[in-house]
């Protein structure tokens, strides 16, 4: 028997080309699967894809926009054309247009809230549609979907408001997607990774300093490759009972990310009047966790 959790198995790998989404595709081909690597650039992508193969594993490119809904699609038919079939979608493709909400222009807006939250959706709704049908033809696979959000979706961040928005509904997203799809065998989780990549080393000179490799050649916590073993291992039959969940993955760490709990109540048993509310608000916001501080916030 072989310990490659994913031997056989295929997968997709959206904005593959570098970064987390490279670290990825990479760390799945190792693991025994089959990769399709996507990425808006081609010469990204077929970079990755042949670095696979002269490693001995299977991989093909597919580049395109992951939120054009016939590019969709067609992702998901190559995967099946190519290698036979679907079990695996990790969601990872996105980039930032960082503003001030009050500087933030409609094309800022739309362009990064289209890549992430669209680009999850369209993929996820055409893989999605093939797991549903190789259920009812009886041949139901062990299908698994990975997204990608953020600490920034989670608990905010200071002037990237289309980012948080877009990563905090990839989210919840998630969480409806494990939902409706786990009568098919699908299983929906996602990752907010911490790691050094094109977009972070981009968000200022701080933000840089803090993702840079130790120079001392110590464990460097912000490699991508840290991130992909939580993934790789997500998109294995290993990880059957979970689904629904989020987790915040940095260096060595692993964290469960206990979104939308319920905290304290009061319940009058009746309609209350707003001059009631004041020491009601106080008593069951001082029973309830304190917010975790927003990104950025002074």
């Amino acid at each position: 028997m072989s310990d490659k959790l994913n031997e056989g198995r295929v997968a997709i790998v959206t904005g593959a080309g570098q970064g987390i989404g490279r670290a990825h595709a990479l760390a799945f081909a190792a693991n025994g699967a089959q990769v399709v690597v996507n990425d808006f650039d081609g010469d990204a992508a077929h970079a990755v894809a042949t670095e696979i193969t002269a490693a001995g594993g299977a991989a093909i490119a597919a580049i395109g926009d992951v939120a054009d809904w016939d590019f969709g699609a067609a992702l998901i038919d190559a995967a099946v054309t190519e290698f036979g079939g679907l079990d695996i979608l990790v969601n990872n493709a996105g980039f930032v247009r960082d503003r001030m909400l009050v500087a933030m222009s409609e094309d800022e807006w739309d362009a990064v809230v289209r890549v992430h939250l669209k680009g999850h959706f369209v993929t996820l709704h055409h893989a999605a549609a093939y797991w549903r049908a190789q259920a009812k033809a009886g041949e139901q696979r062990a299908a698994r979907i990975i997204n990608t959000s953020s600490g920034a979706g989670l608990f905010g961040s200071v002037g990237q408001g289309n980012y948080v928005a877009a990563k905090a509904g990839i989210t919840a997203l998630t969480i409806q997607a494990a939902a409706e799809l786990g009568g098919y065998g699908v299983t929906a989780n996602a990752i907010a990774p911490s790691a050094r990549t094109q977009m972070t080393m981009g968000a200022g000179d701080a933000m840089a300093a803090q993702m840079a490799a130790p120079a001392d050649g110590s464990f460097d916590a912000m490699d991508p490759a840290n991130i992909s073993p939580l993934v790789v291992w997500l998109g294995s039959p290993e990880s059957a009972d979970v689904t629904g969940r989020v987790f915040e993955v940095e260096g060595g760490r692993v964290t469960v990310i206990d979104a939308f709990q319920r905290s304290a109540e009061q319940d009058k048993g009746s309609r209350w009047a707003p001059s009631e509310l004041g020491p009601v608000m106080e008593e069951i916001l001082a029973k309830s966790p304190v917010p975790v501080p927003v990104y950025g916030a002074r």
